[in-house]
Order: C-alpha cells, then structure tokens, then sequence
C-alpha cells in the first residue's frame, strides 16, 4: 500500500512499516511470557520458595496483561497506539529490574504486576494496529503481529540460559529486561492509527460486521460469551503448558538429556523450548491465512482438535526425549493460534471502531485461564504425576473445538441497523 494521506493533512504512512514496527515490539515483550520458565527453577533453588508460590507471579502477569487491556484499548483509541506502547516499554524495563532485585515472593509478585501492565500496553495495541490497518488481509496481519510474542523467545533461549548458568538469574532479568525495553521504545515511533480512507476494503471471503459494535454492545451478544468461553477453555492448556514445561521435563527425566535433530544436539529442554517457540510463531500467521480462505470456525475445529490429541499424546509418550521435543511442538504449534484467531474473529463480528477495546475485553479470557496455573502444580504434587493435568487440558481443549463448529456463529444485526456505534 502505497504511503497515504487524508483529509485530516497530508501524512507518510505505509502500513507495512505498522506492521513490521508492531511484530518488533511484540518480539522484544515475548521473554516476558515464554522466558518465565527458565527462571522457575533458579529462584526456587535460591530462596526455597516452593514451585506453586513461584508460579503465583506467572498469573499475576497474565491477570495483569489481559485484564487491563480494555482499559489501554481505551486510550489507543482516543491518543493513538504511539503513547501506549511506548509506556509499555518503559514498564518492560523496570518490570525485570523489580525482578532482579526481588528478595521476597512480594517483590516478585510486584515485577509480574508491573510486567503484565507493559506487556498489556504492548501487546493489545499492537495487535489492535494490525486489525485496523489490513481488513483484506486480517487473519495474516494479525497472526504475523503475534507470531512476534510467540517467536521472539526463541532466539533468545540460549541467551537467556547461558546468561543464568554464567552470571545468576538476576543478571539475565536485569540485562535482558534494559535492553527489550530500549527496543520497544524505539519501534514504538513510527507507531500510528489509520485515518478513513487509508485502509483498503475489507476481505470478502469471510464475515465482516457492517456495524461497529461499541464494547456495551457487544457484550450483550452470545457470540462474545462463547467466543470468551472457547478462549478460556484453549489458553488454560497453552499457559499451563508454557509455564509448567521445565517442570514436566524435569519430572519425566528428559530434561538434560541430549536430542539431536536435524544436525541439532541439544538438551531436551532446551530444544524443546526452541523448537515449541519456533512452532508457536509459525502457527500464528499460517492459521490466520488458512482462516482468511477457509473460515475463523473452520480453522478453529481443526487446529483445536489437534491439540487435545498433542496433549494427550505427549502425556503418554513425553517421558521419551525426543517425542517430548517433537510432541511439545505439536502442542505449541495447536495452541498459538488463539493469537490470530480470536482478535481477528471478534473484529470481524463487531468492527473495526473500537477494535483495539473490543479485542481486549476478549483478551482478559486469557487472564481468567492464567488462574488455573497455580491449580495444575497443586494438581500434580497432589496426585505424584502430571496425568490428570495432560486429560483435564485436552478435554477443555476438545471442548472448545465442538463449540466453534456447533454453536458458534456471528451475531445477527437487524436490517434497520440496531446495533451501530453509539
């Protein structure tokens, strides 16, 4: 698109620089998420706090990184992204400082708190960019801009953990937290919301509301609760899993085991903490264009289906090495894909308006799930075995991909227009 002007004053904006600018930001908050678990063990081993209590500050994380979207939503739409996400640097920054120095379970409760607030500034606007700027183009727009928060901790990885083994888990906070800061900081600059006429039409293929839902509204539609419903049900696996995995591996024995694979030898953990960020990314992009052919529905059944069956699977044969590395991909590949899809089909069912509000108030689903965090560690010291974990998130899993081929379907506007913009 070429670059573009309005009737508000002529103005250089081309909206792939939006798009590149938003997937560097989002890369640069991804640690935030998927590093976590890297830590979990050092801190336990330094200060004896127990597995459960430590993983207290990942739910406060996502608690505050969702729940509070809506509010950001608020002031993207009002001040524009550039503000936003820039202040999300800011917090980025002193989030891991706060962690670095956290000598008590409160201190690190307080980094989580102040973390999930930059990474929601971040995120959400970011995301709400990509879903104003490309109608035509949706599901790949928005699935590239999250494919940044699921790709971008696997370059990292290795840092991150050489960091940890040769300098402490402080030093990886501190370092690692400046300098993804500094980075939002600057690709937040070009940052900037699209004015009418500068966005083309939107796709044909697949529903798109005519009507801008405001937030009251659409929360008085069924199709939201439901659509909050599956998201619930799909991120409680994801974020178990995203925060328990170093745990499991250590439990199933696998993870300081060599694996090579395609040339590649790496402990099991390791590689699967790669290889399941490298997939996680993929799938972000790749199932938002499979949707902007096939359908959001469509492409929900399926990829949720396979991720119950990757769930049970590496339940079941995890405790080998390799199937432990190759299966946690299959997972991570399923469950990334709620980044795509649920902004994208939530846009299309209630507009563009007030998309960047309206997909946050989906996203605090995410926050609800994060609760059940802290539950699966409880679940498996209770019970010895992480067994009844891998078929409780499978079944929500399954669950989920009936009800987006069953029930779920766009909300029906009357002719006579009920449901505008207020």
């Amino acid at each position: 698109m070429p670059p573009s002007s309005s009737g508000h004053g002529r103005r250089r904006v081309n909206r792939w620089v939006q798009l590149v600018a938003g997937i560097a930001c989002m890369v640069m908050i991804a640690n935030l998420q998927y590093g976590w678990t890297l830590f979990v063990h050092p801190i336990n081993e330094t200060y004896g706090w127990s597995r459960s209590a430590i993983q207290v500050a990942f739910t406060i994380f996502v608690l505050a990184e969702t729940w509070l979207v809506p509010f950001e939503g608020w002031f993207v739409d009002r001040l524009g992204p550039r503000r936003v996400v820039m202040l999300g640097g800011v917090l980025v920054g002193l989030a891991w400082s706060i962690n670095a120095a956290a000598d008590s379970l409160a201190l690190l409760y307080l980094g989580a708190a102040v973390g999930g607030i930059g990474a929601g500034c971040v995120y959400g606007t970011c995301v709400g960019n990509a879903l104003k700027w490309f109608p035509d183009r949706r599901g790949l727009a928005t699935g590239l801009t999250a494919a940044g928060y699921g790709l971008g901790s696997a370059f990292t990885i290795i840092p991150i953990q050489q960091t940890i083994q040769a300098d402490g888990y402080q030093a990886a906070f501190l370092w690692f937290g400046i300098g993804q800061g500094i980075v939002v900081l600057l690709a937040a600059l070009p940052l900037a919301a699209p004015r009418g006429g500068e966005q083309p039409d939107g796709s044909r293929r697949v529903h798109q509301s005519a009507h801008d839902f405001t937030p009251a509204q659409m929360m008085r539609a069924p199709a939201f609760w439901l659509l909050y419903l599956m998201l619930v049900l799909v991120a409680a696996g994801g974020l178990i899993f995203t925060a328990q995995l170093a745990p499991i591996a250590r439990d199933f024995g696998v993870a300081t085991v060599p694996v090579s694979l395609l040339g590649i030898t790496l402990p099991a953990l390791t590689f699967a903490l790669t290889l399941d960020r490298i997939t996680n990314g993929i799938t972000r992009p790749f199932s938002g264009w499979v949707s902007d052919h096939l359908g959001r529905e469509t492409t929900m059944f399926v990829i949720f289906a396979a991720e119950a069956v990757g769930i049970l699977a590496l339940g079941v044969w995890g405790r080998d090495p390799l199937l432990f590395v190759l299966l946690g991909g299959v997972v991570f590949f399923a469950w990334g894909e709620v980044a795509s899809l649920f902004p994208t089909t939530c846009t299309d069912y209630f507009g563009t308006r007030f998309a960047t509000t309206n997909a946050g108030l989906l996203y605090t689903a995410k926050g609800t799930a994060a609760m059940l965090v802290p539950l699966a560690s409880l679940l498996a010291a209770e019970s010895g075995h992480w067994h009844i974990v891998f078929v409780i998130t499978a079944a929500m899993t399954a669950t989920a991909a009936v009800l987006a081929l069953a029930l779920l379907r766009p909300p029906v506007v009357p002719r006579t227009g009920a449901a505008p913009a207020e």
